[in-house]
C-alpha cells in the first residue's frame, strides 16, 4: 500500500527543518511515543538505528528505525520495522514562501500475516494516522 499526505506550515523551511531534525522534539509531537533509543550509527545518519516504543490506547508498539536518506530539506527517509509490518517514509519539505513551508510524506506499507488483512480492510486508518502526525507536527512548529 502506497500514498502520500501533505500540509502547509506557516514558518519558514529553516526553522521547520530544525524543528524535525532534533530526535529531542518527537515526543512533543508524535502522540503515542513512549520513548526512542539509538542503538547504532551516526545519529541521524543514514544507517543509525534507533527502537521506538509506543503507546495506542491499550497496545504498545515497539519498532525499529533505519535511516536511509538524510540529504534535508529534499529527503529524509527512514524505514520502520515492527510485528508484522515495514513501512518506508520519505519526508520532503518545500518552501512554498519566506514564511510557509509544505511537508510532504510518501509511506509505503508492506505486511504480513495478521497484519495483511489489517492493511486490506483499513488502508484508510493508515492514512488517517500519517496525516494526524502531520497536523500535531504543524501545530508544534507553529507554536515554536
Amino acid at each position: 500500500m502506497k500514498y502520500s499526505v501533505e500540509i502547509e506550515i506557516n514558518k519558514s523551511i529553516d526553522e521547520v527543518v530544525a524543528l524535525f531534525d532534533n530526535a529531542d522534539n518527537m515526543d512533543k509531537w508524535m502522540e503515542g511515543l513512549q520513548s526512542f533509543e539509538h542503538l547504532s550509527g551516526t545519529p541521524g545518519q543514514p544507517g543509525a538505528k534507533s527502537k521506538l516504543k509506543f503507546k495506542m490506547g491499550k497496545r504498545e508498539i515497539e519498532m525499529t528505525e533505519t535511516i536511509l536518506v538524510q540529504n534535508l530539506p529534499k529527503e529524509f527517509t527512514c524505514n520502520y520495522e515492527a510485528n508484522g509490518v515495514f513501512n518506508i517514509v520519505k519526508n520532503r519539505f518545500e518552501k512554498l514562501s519566506d514564511n510557509k513551508t509544505k511537508y510532504i510524506t510518501e509511506n509505503e506499507f508492506q505486511f504480513k500475516g495478521f497484519m495483511k488483512i489489517m492493511g486490506f480492510l483499513m488502508p484508510g486508518a493508515f492514512k488517517k494516522q500519517s496525516y494526524k502526525y502531520l497536523e500535531a507536527f504543524k501545530k508544534f512548529a507553529e507554536s515554536n
